[in-house]
């Protein structure tokens, strides 16, 4: 049987497949261009035994220092990847939730964010950005992630919040007894006012027949 040749269609997907191809091909989020992985796909890496160096400095303020290698779970696809020797430097936020077990061990886990500052391609010593570029990016990621936190309901939002509805609810039930006092005012006055005109047309009926 003779094999069919490939249509162009069919290389275009098989190409697109390629993981290779798909991390270096330029991709668009939200107006910007970008290469690597893809937006909503994740990695899982598991790190090796290292020291993590915590110095108080104020009473709720510590400094940290951590370094040790981090491997990947599973093997990266053939030829994807940026080059060896590669380096990033990435801004870390997150939270450390700790539990204390006895006297030396504590549980921990630590869920955030981190921001990409900047990276230096393998085989060159300059960096992305300058030092005073990186720090404005640092900036602008912790003032989107200020306004994000703006955003969310707090215990101070929660209770002017709660206040403003107390408010706006007392004035419904005042508005409410207004329109329900208005028409008996209403029918008072009428009454008060109905017997004087009830005497004035009868003497005005009276002068007539007389």
């Amino acid at each position: 049987m003779a094999i069919k040749p490939r249509s162009a269609k069919q290389s275009t997907n098989e190409t697109s497949s390629d993981p290779a191809v798909s991390y270096n091909e330029f991709k668009e989020y939200e107006g910007q261009r970008y290469t690597g992985m893809k937006i909503g796909r994740s990695h899982k890496w598991h790190y090796d035994g290292g020291d993590c160096k915590e110095t108080k400095v104020s009473p709720d303020l510590w400094q940290i220092s951590y370094a040790v290698t981090k491997r990947r779970a599973g093997h990266a696809p053939e030829g994807s990847g940026v080059p060896v020797s590669t380096e990033y430097h990435w801004y870390v936020l997150a939270h450390q939730n700790v539990g204390k077990q006895n006297a030396n061990d504590y549980t921990t886990s630590l869920t955030g964010l981190k921001f990409k500052i900047a990276h230096k391609r393998a085989g060159t010593e300059k960096w992305s950005a300058t030092p005073k570029t990186q720090r404005k990016r640092m900036i602008m990621f912790l003032q989107n992630v200020i306004a994000d936190l703006e955003k969310q309901s707090g215990p101070k939002s929660d209770v002017t919040s709660a206040q403003e509805k107390s408010a706006s609810e007392r004035h419904n039930v005042r508005a409410r007894r207004r329109a329900i006092a208005k028409p008996a005012r209403s029918m008072r006055r009428a009454k008060r006012g109905s017997a004087p005109r009830r005497d004035q047309r009868a003497a005005r009926f009276n002068r007539a027949d007389s």
